[in-house]
């Protein structure tokens, strides 16, 4: 078998993580890349979505987990990553990167980012 990879790139969301308490009022513009690898051989055979993980899955728990409120992204990644794997059981290998956009840190930034990468069975 081959290496088999899904990515949903650069999901853009506005979300209130962070640890001051402004953050949690004004928010700020977040990107969120995920890499999982998958076996879907029967997918790609029988032309089937049920043999795969479907994108659109992933983008939903991106989506449901960026919206609880975290102090620290990390925190946010690990949520992810738990839920993807609970929900998509068939994820052998699972990587997420979260980027804060123009993160308020006294300075000319355009991100900074955490990732979180982690092997399954």
């Amino acid at each position: 078998m081959g290496k088999h990879i899904v990515e949903v790139n650069d999901i853009r969301l506005y979300a209130f993580h962070g640890c001051l308490e402004e953050e949690g009022k004004i928010g700020s513009n977040y990107s969120v890349d995920i890499r999982l690898e998958t076996d879907f051989t029967e997918a790609a055979i029988e032309d089937n979505l049920e043999k795969t993980v479907d994108y659109v899955t992933i983008n939903q728990i991106v989506t449901q987990e960026m919206h609880k409120r975290s102090k620290l992204l990390e925190n946010v990644a690990q949520r992810i990553i738990n839920t993807c794997k609970e929900q998509c059981p068939d994820i052998t290998k699972l990587s997420v990167r979260i980027s804060k956009l123009c993160p308020p840190i006294n300075g000319d930034v355009a991100s900074v980012s955490i990732i979180i990468e982690e092997s399954f069975k």
